[in-house]
């Protein structure tokens, strides 16, 4: 298993902030899209949010690549339509790549057992 987690931004809207927190409520996403992240081999994601800063905790499988998850997102119309919804409420970070909208996190700190 491995673990990857991402950070984005919200625009700094109250009321953007409470519709995409709608968008995300349980029984709310678009099974198409759950799917989709099934088949590229995402087991579990979490989003958290303080502000408008998110942080997304993905558990993947093994064979998990970002390279793959994109060509599944890029042939499906339902992830298209998604992503073109949710970018009504994101706003990349300062130093994310043009056209990046998560960001992934480097691990700096791990509890030693």
């Amino acid at each position: 298993m491995q673990r990857f987690c991402l950070a984005l931004d919200l625009k700094d809207d109250p009321d953007l902030i409470a519709e995409y927190e709608q968008w995300h409520a349980p029984g709310s996403g678009w099974p198409e899209v759950r799917a989709n992240d099934l088949a590229a081999g995402i087991l579990d994601l979490q989003i958290y949010r303080t502000g408008n800063r998110m942080v997304m905790i993905l558990e993947t499988d093994d064979d998990f690549t970002f390279e793959k998850k994109a060509a599944l997102d890029a042939d499906n119309p339902h992830v298209q339509r998604w992503e073109e919804r949710m970018w009504k409420f994101q706003e990349p970070l300062p130093w994310a790549k043009p056209g990046e909208k998560w960001v992934r996190m480097d691990q700096i700190f791990q509890f030693e057992k």
